[in-house]
């Protein structure tokens, strides 16, 4: 498979953006549509993963200007390919690009050690956020490992 990753602004790329969160995100975990798509998108640096031969939408992500990684979407037929860790290394890029040192994520609770295995810490206390508890972790933009890296959804 031979794909491409943008970075591309929310004004450009919106209804590819949103059909990639709204499979993952309102239709397979169910997140209200209200929750998922927030004023955050027309401010933050968004990453689309286009497939080369359809075309089609396959993988996105988001960067806000104050470090926080969130929204990073692949569709099912393609979360065994290494497309969700390019879209992180691309929002890293981003971050480092615009002179952050660290990045955070609102981590589900289940993934929290899969993040501290990954230099990530976590930040506060345990919150509840679109109805599932979720933990800060935080890391400095100097000790991510993508090695290592992959997300499952």
């Amino acid at each position: 498979m031979r794909y491409k990753v943008n970075v591309v602004r929310w004004q450009q790329a919106e209804r590819q953006l949103k059909s990639v969160r709204e499979k993952v995100f309102c239709c397979e975990r169910r997140i209200p549509y209200d929750v998922e798509f927030d004023q955050q998108d027309r401010k933050a640096h968004h990453v689309l993963v286009v497939d080369e031969e359809t075309q089609e939408a396959i993988a996105t992500g988001r960067i806000t200007n104050n470090g926080e990684i969130s929204r990073i979407a692949v569709v099912i037929s393609k979360r065994k390919s290494p497309v969700g860790k390019e879209v992180i290394q691309a929002l890293v890029k981003i971050a480092r690009k615009n002179q952050l040192n660290e990045v955070y994520i609102n981590s589900d609770l289940d993934a929290v050690s899969y993040f501290a295995s990954h230099n990530f810490r976590p930040v506060g206390a345990v919150f509840m956020e679109a109805g599932i508890p979720r933990q800060r972790m935080a890391c400095p933009i100097r000790e991510i490992d993508f090695k290592r890296f992959y997300l499952s959804h």
